[in-house]
């Protein structure tokens, strides 16, 4: 029989978790409005797994997104705001509001798409914490940890590295949550300079200050990003039950930089990077230094490969290994289990690796939301989850 993942489990202090010293995170009550195809929903449930079975089209990854909006970013399906309202309304943005208990106690979270009239009908996300505005989705991050898998990730070994870049800071956020900060601000002084130089600006003095920030922001993106990616390969690397091992790494010119000198050097060797590429970048467009260059790369350790070349069975694996992973590492760090978003993933494993998944939640303690069209492959979770039949965006208690 496999071993018990969460007996298996060190921390990087080499001491595992004392019982009691780790709390789950849960949503205890889901409401939307005009969200996708949900007119009105409000669903109370326990802090145990929850799973959602259903025919294909009625609803269930909805309701995953709406709870992948309670944390930093565009949510699972990186869908734009208008795209989320529910179709045939006008005039009324979706909204998602939840009920969360933490460690740190009960609190209630809103967001939704805001038009603003003033602003010639500009629409951004907003956030409330607690009935106050948010100061900006980083407060997101500060309250909750979730990770997510869903069949977009299929191809996430396969895709362009920005996929794999928006996949490592999403995970990146749970433990530094400030670092959703620093890539908005980032993004922004990128775009700015991309705009000056395609203007031809002959303003050098903006141009030094945009690429500063760029500097600054930049490395410390990249900092973090290795801190996190060393941390995560170290667990990966031990194997979880019957889920492969892996090897995880970074790949760019500040991650390289920053593993001979001090960030400030980095910094320094940024600003003159930057500088000197300004006539190819004006005519190439974007910026050909940064960490929107970077890359993830992960190896299937048993092979010594690529995940790339790997089998679909086998980057599937390494997926929910690396994820598994990341709840482990969460945990530790925060005192508190994220919340677990697992769209269609069971249907994809054998007995054995659902089996040891199932277990895997359970050792945690997380409140897992699974999917999946046939109740069947869920019967190991009896008794420990609670079960909904999502039928034509109607959930019904099982």
């Amino acid at each position: 029989m496999a071993q018990s993942l969460a007996s298996t489990f060190v921390s990087e202090a080499g001491v595992a978790p004392a019982p009691g010293t780790v709390r789950a995170a849960a949503v205890v009550r889901l409401s939307l409005s005009d969200f996708r195809c949900y007119t009105r929903l409000r669903l109370d449930v326990e802090r145990t797994p929850v799973v959602l079975t259903g025919p294909n089209g009625a609803g269930k990854t909805n309701l995953l997104e709406a709870l992948s909006f309670l944390a930093p970013g565009r949510g699972l399906r990186r869908a734009k705001l208008g795209e989320v309202d529910r179709r045939g309304t006008e005039g009324s943005p979706w909204a998602v509001a939840a009920v969360l208990e933490t460690a740190r106690g009960r609190i209630n979270i809103g967001t939704g798409r805001e038009v603003s009239e003033k602003a010639n009908g500009t629409e951004r996300r907003v956030v409330r914490i607690d009935g106050q505005p948010s100061r900006g989705q980083k407060d997101l991050a500060e309250h909750l940890a979730m990770v997510w898998l869903t069949p977009e990730l299929d191809r996430l070994f396969l895709d362009g590295s920005s996929a794999r870049r928006r996949f490592i800071d999403r995970i990146v956020y749970g433990f530094y949550p400030e670092h959703a900060g620093e890539v908005a601000a980032y993004e922004t002084v990128m775009r700015e300079r991309s705009k000056l130089l395609a203007d031809g600006s002959p303003d050098t003095a903006w141009l030094d200050a945009l690429e500063d920030g760029m500097a600054r922001h930049g490395v410390a993106i990249s900092a973090t990003r290795a801190t996190v990616v060393r941390r995560l390969d170290e667990a990966v690397a031990r194997g979880l039950g019957p889920f492969p091992a892996a090897r995880l790494a970074l790949s760019g010119d500040a991650e390289a930089a920053l593993q001979e000198m001090p960030a400030v050097a980095v910094e320094d060797r940024a600003r003159a990077a930057l500088r000197a590429q300004r006539s190819h970048d004006a005519a190439h467009g974007g910026a050909a230094w940064g960490p929107h260059r970077s890359d993830l790369l992960v190896r299937y350790a048993a092979k010594d490969c690529l995940a790339r070349d790997c089998s679909t069975g086998e980057q599937k694996a390494l997926l929910l290994s690396i994820t598994l992973a990341v709840a482990r590492e969460l945990a530790s760090e925060r005192g508190e289990t994220p919340i677990l978003l697992l769209d269609e993933v069971v249907a994809h494993l054998d007995g054995a690796r659902r089996t040891a998944l199932f277990d895997e939640i359970s050792a945690l303690g997380a409140q897992a939301w699974l999917t999946g069209t046939d109740d069947e492959l869920f019967q190991g979770l009896r008794g420990r989850a609670r079960f909904f039949r999502v039928l034509d965006a109607t959930v019904m208690a099982r």
